[in-house]
């Protein structure tokens, strides 16, 4: 066992860090290496697909049977396709599903319980769909017996600090202060804005990143706030606060997808708690989030798989930067 098994300390200097040991080993093969996958992935995806058409068929029935509408009426071509394509940017990036969905949602007219609650229900299943392709197709290595690998540690002290943040933003926002609307968007968006800048310039400064975990725990009490608040700006600010604390690109984007899964269970949670105790939280989005957020969480992951990582080093920061302004001029307009 290497050091990096060991309890976390502060500087770990190493050449290769155990956290990224998977991702840049995939690096290193040929494009059409990278582009083959083992039989057993393939098998794995079939049986999900299957098993989404199972689930969705048994939906069918159920609404048909219950007379609650037609079919065709509970999913929204619009919100479907705008799912997929966010999802897929979110798992292959690690950001931009809530923090780009949930502003064009309320512009469409929808409130925020009918938005926030159905996008911490999807990020639940699509986090841990794809956290766990991200490890089927070699991104990163997570582990599920002891000793955990540096990266599902990092999993459980994102997980841990962003639920706490995501809990007490929850009580706060909708029990204890009403905050407007646009105060919570505007905010995820200058903070989105401030970490891609960030991320872009220090693509300009030295290489040599040693990996410092503690700094991951600041990183996800605050984009667990962000989450709580908005549905969104979990992803941007957990991602690059990774990479900030020397994390490679393509591991900090699956540990992401995977912590922010673990997240959203408890906002979900949280959010049928409020359900419970009479808030008017709506759940009429779900069809069509979930159907277009699902299947793009299996493709995601595969394209992290194929592209070079000096991609991702680009592309994070300016996605995440895009991200912010994109929602700070529709506040603007």
């Amino acid at each position: 066992m290497d050091e990096t098994d060991a309890a976390y300390t502060e500087p770990v200097d190493y050449a290769e860090p155990e956290i990224d040991r998977a991702a840049r080993r995939l690096d290193e093969r040929q494009l059409r290496d990278r582009v083959a996958v083992r039989r057993q992935a393939y098998r794995r995806v079939a049986l999900l697909l299957v098993g989404y058409l199972g689930l969705l068929v048994g939906g069918i029935v159920l609404v048909d049977g219950a007379g609650v509408g037609s079919v065709p009426s509970l999913f929204v071509p619009g919100v479907l396709l705008a799912a997929f394509v966010f999802e897929t940017l979110d798992s292959a990036s690690g950001m931009g599903f809530g923090t780009s969905l949930a502003p064009l949602l309320f512009a469409a007219g929808y409130a925020p319980l009918e938005v926030v609650p159905v996008l911490f229900l999807t990020e639940t299943v699509t986090g841990l769909l794809a956290g766990a392709l991200h490890h089927e197709f070699e991104n990163v290595r997570f582990s599920v017996r002891p000793p955990l690998t540096d990266a599902t540690k990092a999993v459980v002290l994102l997980a841990g600090a962003g639920i706490l943040g995501t809990l007490l933003s929850i009580a706060l926002t909708y029990l204890v202060v009403d905050v407007p609307a646009t105060v919570i968007e505007g905010y995820v968006a200058l903070l989105v804005i401030g970490m891609g800048v960030v991320g872009i310039l220090r693509q300009f400064l030295p290489r040599e990143r040693p990996y410092r975990p503690r700094r991951l725990a600041g990183f996800a009490l605050l984009a667990g706030v962000n989450k709580g608040i908005s549905g969104g700006g979990y992803g941007p600010v957990v991602t690059l606060g990774q990479i900030f604390a020397g994390v490679y690109e393509k591991t900090a984007t699956a540990i992401t997808s995977l912590a922010e899964g673990v997240v959203s269970l408890v906002g979900a949670l949280a959010y049928v708690g409020l359900f419970a105790a009479g808030f008017p939280v709506e759940y009429t989005l779900l069809p069509s989030l979930f159907t277009g957020a699902f299947l793009a969480a299996i493709v995601a992951p595969y394209l992290v798989r194929v592209l070079p990582g000096r991609v991702l080093e680009y592309l994070i920061p300016l996605y995440a930067f895009a991200i912010g302004a994109v929602a700070l001029a529709g506040l603007l307009a």
